[in-house]
């Protein structure tokens, strides 16, 4: 019955925005135009793709680097110019009904970038518009940070630091929210892996392979289901992949980068090339490692290896559109001290510091097929539509040496649909429905759960109120998730989310932010299912079939200023989360591992994320930044376990023309606030140095970067790390990277 009123109250929002905007119907409309040229030489760009956000409307400089959008409605919007590897420019321009607006750009690689992000709202927009914390890694970026997992990438990013089990596997942890809490995306749609259900599994993403990696602190249940209750990452692989539109010619990439410390090697291609309204593209990338070096010598077995390959076509016209595309990634990493752990009782280690047991490798391929269509710029109240159909085959094997002992498989198909209203002065939104069927099965040693066949739907909005001084955004998802795992009890679970959040502007630059959430999230199959040793997550675990749903309410504050020479930004977060799931130890040892069982309390995660940009002069930066979180059982205030100590940035960022030289230093604080199996990490401080020189010209763009991370050779430890006590992080390394752009 509750269930019913929920999409009772989903339809009545609906019908009301629809009511609201049909009135506004019948303005006339006016022409935005202009030029996009290279800052540093006044040359035209062609091929800049140039979108009104609000819109979602896009379209592509000409060989004299004009653009021009007709009839767009009256109405205030943000444009955005994007072309790799020149920092995003965004502008905002009031349209008029019979007027033209004349909107030019200059290119540049900027100090203070302004930040887009899809993944927050559906829709392509700025962090600083975004009602979410958002951060957002460009593909130069990227290959500066380059590593074989994720994980490592945005380590030290706002509020995001790493879950692991040596580099391979490294995952991110948002807020101190790991695993099923924190969902990761490609191109929208979940990856298929397995890496939310153990330490040692890591996610077949190379951001060699990337346009950009998102991040969205906080919950995302509205729009992308229960297991985003802490947070999403979205690797977008393409630039069209956000938005459907041609463009005409080729354009490409090639990148190759070397580094020691870990003899890091790889390097990737891409290309696309468009003839009237249909398009081809295709890439492929690889990255290696060895073991990598510590203060205290090699970790053995830290090696890495991951490859990806994509291609696809499509069809982009000016009212519908289709593409079909089909990716492929395998890779193999060593997971560190494993086979110590496997064995009932820990042997000595040789004194050159290599295991006397077997060495374990964890190996994975992944196929992924998609297709998409829609249609959009119909001028009624539904403008467009977008579904997208996917399917991924996720198998990976745990080895020891060449044996097989555990196979995991993981089918999944998603389909998801999207209706994107007409936008007005005052709303615009969007709602649509989500469906998966996942087919899970294990075979081997550490088969811990019978094969489980798991079916979810879903039904969601999400609307925004505009006004000249405020804007307001609410939106609901309901969701259902039943699992039907052979021999056990099948489990059932329905909730809902719903969210509401305002974004006043305090000054020329400056606005407030406020969210409020409530989320749900049913238990992951592992929390119910599992039953035995576990080395991935260091337990001998046991599954509870009678968990309850979790019910998390929060409030996230935000304050924002941007200007020409300050970015500044104060994140403020506080969860409740009702029954929360958690691995509980009961004090017994079984298999040489800590006995735990899946119980469920309620817990609150409270925190704050700081970020100061200051233009000391127009070539000279400073940039800093802070982070903390604090996370517990309510009743007992036991500390969770795995949360991030306190850390801070402090770094320069001179300029040069094309040339910037960034040194930094990252701090960490002592974290002795931890759970009963946990022991203490002490803080430390690490010094990098990144610089970076781009030469840009009309048709290409070169890159060179160095990346030299940890020059003081520091010894320390990752308090999220299920092995810091035995292999400290990385030590002193240098990366360099090269990357020719054409278009």
């Amino acid at each position: 019955m509750q269930e019913r009123r929920y999409i009772a109250g989903l339809a009545i929002v609906i019908l009301m925005v629809y009511g609201f905007s049909a009135t506004a119907s019948g303005q006339s409309s006016g022409r935005v135009r202009g030029m996009v040229t290279l800052a540093s030489k006044g040359t035209p760009l062609h091929n800049a793709s140039v979108m009104i956000m609000q819109l979602k409307r896009a379209t592509e400089t000409d060989d004299d680097g004009v653009y021009e959008f007709q009839q767009v409605p009256p109405g205030t919007y943000d444009i955005v110019v994007h072309m790799d590897p020149f920092s995003d420019a965004v502008q905002t321009v009031r349209i008029e009904a019979g007027a033209t607006a004349t909107v030019d750009f200059q290119l540049n690689i900027s100090p203070i970038e302004e930040q887009i992000t899809v993944t927050a709202s559906g829709r392509e927009q700025t962090a600083f518009s975004s009602f979410q914390a958002v951060t957002s890694l460009d593909s130069t970026q990227l290959v500066e940070q380059s590593h074989t997992s994720i994980g490592e990438v945005l380590d030290n990013q706002p509020g995001v630091a790493k879950r692991s089990f040596g580099p391979g596997s490294a995952r991110p942890v948002i807020r101190g929210f790991d695993g099923d809490r924190v969902l990761v995306l490609q191109d929208g749609i979940r990856t298929g892996s397995l890496a939310s259900q153990s330490g040692d599994h890591g996610e077949p993403v190379d951001v060699l392979n990337l346009d950009r990696l998102e991040v969205v602190k906080g919950p995302a249940t509205l729009l992308y289901g229960s297991n985003a209750i802490g947070g999403v990452v979205n690797a977008i692989t393409r630039h069209h992949e956000v938005h459907e539109h041609p463009h005409k010619g080729l354009r490409g990439y090639v990148t190759g980068l070397g580094g020691s410390a870990n003899d890091q090697g790889g390097g990737s291609a891409g290309i696309e090339y468009g003839v009237g309204n249909w398009m081809l593209w295709g890439s492929g990338s690889g990255q290696r490692t060895g073991d990598y070096s510590t203060p205290l010598g090699k970790i053995i077995n830290s090696k890495t290896r991951l490859g990806n390959g994509s291609g696809g076509f499509g069809r982009f016209g000016d009212k519908g559109f289709f593409s079909f595309g089909y990716g492929y990634s395998n890779g193999r990493y060593g997971v560190p001290f494993a086979s110590r752990f496997e064995a009932e009782e820990e042997g000595p280690q040789a004194e050159n510091g290599e295991e006397p047991e077997e060495l374990i490798d964890l190996a994975f391929r992944r196929h992924n097929v998609r297709f998409s269509t829609g249609f959009h710029n119909t001028g009624s109240f539904i403008n467009g539509f977008k579904l997208s159909l996917n399917f991924s085959d996720w198998q990976h094997k745990e080895l020891e040496g060449n044996t097989v002992g555990t196979l995991f498989n993981n089918k999944q198909f998603i389909y998801r649909g999207v209706f994107d209203q007409r936008v007005t002065d005052r709303f615009s939104g969007s709602f649509g429905f989500w469906g998966m069927h996942r087919d899970y099965k294990t075979f081997g040693q550490e088969a811990l759960t019978p094969p489980v066949d798991q079916n979810a739907f879903a039904i969601f909005t999400l609307q925004e109120l505009s006004f000249e001084r405020v804007r307001f955004q609410f939106g609901g998802r309901l969701e259902h998730n039943g699992y039907r795992p052979a021999g056990l009890v099948k489990r059932s679970f329905t909730g809902f989310s719903g969210a509401a959040g305002i974004h006043l502007p305090l000054w020329k630059g400056g606005a407030f932010v406020a969210n409020y959430t409530h989320s749900y999230r049913a238990p992951a199959l592992e929390e119910m299912y599992n039953n035995g040793p576990h080395l991935g997550n260091l337990a001998f675990e046991i599954g509870n079939t009678n968990l309850k749903r979790e019910r998390s309410d929060g409030l996230d504050l935000s304050l924002r200023h941007l200007s020409e020479r300050v970015r500044a930004e104060a994140n403020f977060y506080y969860y409740n989360i009702k029954d929360f799931v958690f691995l509980a130890p009961t004090g017994e040892i079984e298999d040489g591992l800590i006995k735990a069982e899946y119980l469920q309390a309620d817990s609150q995660f409270l925190g704050a994320e700081l970020e100061l940009d200051v233009g000391m002069r127009s070539n000279l930066w400073i940039n800093l930044g802070l982070d903390t979180v604090d996370a517990n059982l309510k009743e007992s205030n036991t500390p969770l376990p795995r949360i991030p100590p306190l850390r801070g940035r402090v770094g320069l960022d001179a300029r040069y023309k094309g040339l910037s030289v960034r040194p930094e230093m990252l701090l960490a604080g002592d974290q002795d606030e931890i759970f009963p199996t946990e022991t203490r990490t002490p803080g430390y401080a690490v010094f990098n140095l990144r610089a970076s020189y781009t030469i840009g010209q009309q048709h290409f763009a070169h890159i060179f970067s160095v990346n030299a991370f940890n020059l003081g050779n520091r010894l320390y430890r990752n308090h999220l790390s299920f092995i810091k006590d035995l292999a400290p992080e990385i030590g002193r390394g240098v990366r360099f990277a090269y990357t020719l752009r054409f278009f």
